[in-house]
């Protein structure tokens, strides 16, 4: 294991914008360590003093095929050409650090990944969604405080990855494929209820009237929902990644959504919102972690579980008397 830095080195270095250091301070919030939490907490309220600035939270997420690092590559250059500074991060579940499409995505995003101020960053898979996006919210706080102020969280995994990154994010664009069969079968309600915008990529060649197609097929469907809470109208465009087209247009409305958003106040308040979600959920995290880290729980736990799947004792009377033997242990 890498030498740890003195806490002020990791929040001087990363706040100077320092990759190296940004990079070993993200391995450190994935760190489940005991001792190297206490010095990311340390150093994430550090870097949260630093914070300057309105940085902007983009989630993106798409079915499988609808070429996401594509359009991340093709986004996140246009947003660089703006003038802005662009984190990629990705929520993957299933997958181990150094494992699953991540890393390969990072070699398909080929323009992004050569961009000086750009930033793509794998985040941590902890066996559980909650531990990813934990530590993602965390990286998050690390690149903002480094100087980029778009950060672009990919999903990575399928089901409750979208939900998870739609709570941390300012943003969430659902991309879309035309030709697929019913545009509409398979697509979850709930998904297309937290997107702020439907963008069908894929929309060349052949395939240039299906996307057209089913744009106004999602058109349709957004009318059954109500307005966002910020009165925002989430669009449907439609864009070709592989050739640029669309992707302008697509970077205005994102930005549009941003100047309303401020505007309006919706963005601060939202962001309060997810501040304290982040707290319940780490407050939640944490004392599931040391409950099973617990050696004296160790044994409980397996005698309470053999009882379960005997069928001599409920699960939920099981699970309550766990839970009043460790408090009575802390306690002590």
């Amino acid at each position: 294991m890498p030498k740890r830095l003195h806490p002020q080195a990791y929040i001087d270095g990363v706040c100077s914008g320092d990759r190296m250091v940004l990079s070993r301070a993200i391995t450190l919030v994935e760190s489940t360590l005991p001792s190297d939490q206490l010095l990311a907490a340390e150093v994430l309220e550090g870097c949260q003093k630093m914070l300057q600035g309105d940085p902007f939270r983009i989630g993106i997420t798409g079915v499988p095929g609808v070429g996401k690092s594509t359009f991340i590559d093709a986004f996140g250059m246009q947003l660089v050409q703006s003038g802005h500074r662009v984190a990629v991060l990705a929520v993957d579940p299933s997958s181990g650090l150094t494992q699953g499409s991540i890393l390969g995505d990072k070699t398909r995003m080929d323009r992004l990944s050569r961009e000086p101020n750009a930033f793509i960053r794998p985040s941590p898979a902890r066996g559980s969604l909650g531990g990813v996006t934990r530590a993602t919210r965390e990286a998050i706080l690390l690149c903002e405080a480094a100087g980029f102020d778009r950060i672009i969280i990919e999903t990575v995994g399928v089901g409750q990855s979208e939900v998870a990154v739609h709570s941390m994010v300012d943003f969430f664009l659902l991309l879309m494929l035309a030709g697929a069969g019913d545009e509409l079968q398979g697509i979850k309600k709930g998904i297309m209820e937290m997107a702020d915008a439907i963008v069908v990529n894929k929309a060349d060649g052949d395939n240039l009237l299906p996307a057209q197609e089913a744009r106004a097929a999602y058109e349709s469907a957004l009318h059954l929902f109500p307005l966002k809470p910020g009165g925002w109208s989430p669009p449907v465009m439609t864009c070709s990644a592989i050739a640029g087209a669309g992707i302008p247009a697509i970077g205005k409305m994102v930005e549009d959504y941003h100047g309303k958003a401020l505007e309006s106040g919706y963005h601060r308040q939202r962001r309060r919102q997810q501040s304290l979600a982040w707290m319940h959920e780490t407050i939640h995290h944490l004392l599931l972690e040391r409950f099973f880290a617990d050696e004296s729980m160790k044994i409980k736990v397996l005698e309470m579980e053999s009882a379960v799947e005997s069928g001599k004792i409920p699960p939920t009377v099981a699970a309550t008397q766990l839970i009043a033997v460790y408090l009575q242990q802390t306690a002590k």
